[in-house]
């Protein structure tokens, strides 16, 4: 199981990196703290001090179109965010 999706890059979570020490991950909506607080330090290679997670049901989504209605849904997705120990860093851009 893929614990960590991806890592949301926002004006937000880049300004709460640089002040608290906080980054966010888009992470499996079946994945728990501990899975999560494990999967970064072995990526990442920090060490973790805390681990919010939040979880987003999908939206109803309609459009009018010619045909008629059309009616779906996004989604529900799970995010997580990570406040790491002093003096540990995530560079998300170093490999671009």
């Amino acid at each position: 199981m893929n614990i960590l999706l991806k890592p949301i890059v926002t004006e937000k979570m880049t300004s709460q990196g640089d002040k608290f020490n906080r980054y966010g991950f888009l992470v499996n909506k079946n994945a728990n703290k501990l899975q999560i607080k494990k999967a970064v330090e072995e990526l990442y290679g920090v060490t973790v001090d805390s681990v919010n997670t939040m979880r987003y049901g999908g939206k109803v989504m309609q459009r009018n179109t010619k045909s008629g209605i059309l009616v779906g849904k996004q989604a529900s997705t799970k995010k997580a965010v990570v406040t790491l120990a002093e003096g540990n860093k995530i560079d998300f851009y170093s490999n671009i």
